[in-house]
């Protein structure tokens, strides 16, 4: 009897301890592996500054603040809390996010608030006086995804330049960069600037959108030089190096965290005769084109109209290549799958098209893929500029 009584008494003395260790496990888990609180979810640091004032919001279907049971918009919650929201100003893909790349997006009202959204793409990419005229404070909360040619970046300079010209302070929600993990590419050179392109970065830049606004302000790379009044609503316990799972897709051709991984390696093919992935269900996670040799890539796909791309490349045509949904996560850019395109297709001669320097950033990256250099080769070009880099954007950064 008393033996079974010690050996009872043992038993329950090791479940409490085992209990108590996997709670301590649980809790350092916890500890060291925390979700960012966004910009948007920190109402009350925000609230007291956009109390009392005509508001307008720069978003799309990313400004969204997370909770248990899903997300609500931006928009939605400031209404909520009484905010006098005047517009939006919407950037490529919409308000909703549902337009193509490149189409063009016409004012409208939102379906769900009434409020009247105003297109910056096209040939309205900058707020003017009138949009202005009744505004007290912009509000800018998109969902960036790390690379120089995703255009929102080049909206928030118009936006920056459009408040700075008219003296109104700018409200920054920070989000995580995905890409935030790793800093490559060429450096854009001056001849190349476009709107897939405005500032002399890296295609892979490496900082958020309070980061980026920052250098943007510091540089003088408004017009004249003016400077934008901003306020950043940084984020909590937000790291770099660690993956960032976003809750909305950015747009409709970046449907996961893997085409985000990989687009910007891959929109490189935008510029050339290769397909990567539009008008599939794989966006920028496979590549091909009627033109690779088959005996080269036995991967094959036939690109249809769908969500996101109305008109793909090569429409309704075979296309080989390759499946890269089960390839590792890069850290630096992947150059070897655009020069191995670029020696299989049966015409390289109408391999680039004119897109491609302005996606590049320069012409040396296209001479440098003609001249048959390897991807090591053509990174060892890059890597004085990118350590000066590195160097400008000290000032600017805000988080590990």
């Amino acid at each position: 009897m008393q033996y079974r009584f010690i050996q009872l008494l043992k038993n329950t003395i090791l479940f409490l301890v085992l209990t108590i260790t996997s709670c301590q496990a649980q809790t350092s888990t916890k500890q060291s592996t925390k979700t960012p609180i966004l910009g948007a979810e920190q109402i009350e640091n925000y609230l007291p500054l956009i109390s009392g004032k005509n508001l307008a919001i720069v978003g799309n279907q990313t400004s969204v603040i997370p909770h248990k049971n899903g997300y609500t918009h931006l928009v939605d919650t400031l209404l909520s809390y009484n905010q006098n929201i005047l517009k939006v100003f919407a950037p490529e893909h919409g308000f909703r996010g549902q337009a193509d790349a490149g189409e063009k997006v016409k004012n409208s009202r939102d379906a769900q608030t009434g409020l009247p959204i105003i297109s910056l793409y096209g040939n309205h990419k900058k707020p003017t006086p009138e949009d202005l005229a009744d505004v007290d404070m912009v509000i800018f909360d998109i969902q960036d995804v790390g690379a120089r040619f995703y255009t929102y970046i080049s909206t928030l300079h118009y936006v920056m330049e459009a408040c700075a010209e008219q003296d109104i302070p700018l409200l920054i929600l920070d989000r995580p960069n995905p890409n935030g993990h790793y800093i490559d590419g060429p450096i854009l050179e001056d001849q190349f600037k476009s709107f897939v392109g405005m500032h002399p970065v890296p295609v892979v830049h490496g900082l958020s959108i309070g980061e980026y606004a920052q250098m943007i302000n510091g540089e003088a790379w408004l017009n004249n030089g003016v400077k934008t009044k901003l306020q950043i609503i940084k984020l909590k316990h937000y790291n770099k190096a660690e993956a960032y799972k976003l809750p909305i897709k950015p747009s409709p051709n970046l449907p996961n965290a893997k085409a985000i991984n990989l687009y910007p390696s891959l929109c490189f093919f935008e510029g050339t005769t290769v397909n990567a992935g539009r008008g599939t269900n794989f966006q920028f996670q496979i590549y091909g084109s009627p033109f690779l040799n088959q005996q080269v890539y036995s991967f094959s796909y036939t690109p249809q109209p769908n969500e996101g791309a109305k008109h793909p490349k090569h429409k309704a045509k075979l296309c080989y290549g390759e499946d890269l949904r089960t390839s590792a996560a890069l850290t630096e850019l992947n150059l070897n799958w655009l020069i191995k395109t670029y020696k299989n297709t049966k015409n390289q001669d109408d391999f680039f098209n004119s897109f491609f320097n302005k996606l590049a950033g320069n012409s040396s990256l296209q001479k440098q893929i003609k001249a048959g250099k390897s991807a090591g080769e053509i990174k060892k070009s890059w890597q004085t500029d990118l350590k000066t880099y590195q160097q400008m954007i000290m000032p600017y950064l805000l988080y590990e």
